[in-house]
């Protein structure tokens, strides 16, 4: 059960992502958005627990995949306007 959450809260935290991040360049269709928010979500859970905001075993929720998809967002056009 937990991996089905883990992709429900990646795909609404991928969704999130791409409505506040401005942008034409970001990826597009239902199973990036997922990747998308999942990745997010693996980001900001390494970063809190390297900042001591998260502990151990403690995975970020749903605001920290949000920020996580958010930075990854900002890096893929970073990326993309070089090419």
């Amino acid at each position: 059960m937990g991996i089905i959450w883990t992709i429900i809260i990646g795909f609404v935290a991928g969704v999130i992502a791409k409505f506040i991040t401005p942008g034409d360049n970001e990826p597009s269709g239902f199973i990036l958005t997922t990747i998308l928010g999942i990745v997010g979500a693996v980001i900001a859970t390494y970063l809190g627990q390297a900042l001591g905001w998260y502990r151990p075993g403690e995975g970020a929720g749903l605001v920290g995949a949000v920020v996580g998809a958010v930075i990854l967002l900002l890096g893929w056009g970073a990326i993309a306007r070089r090419t």
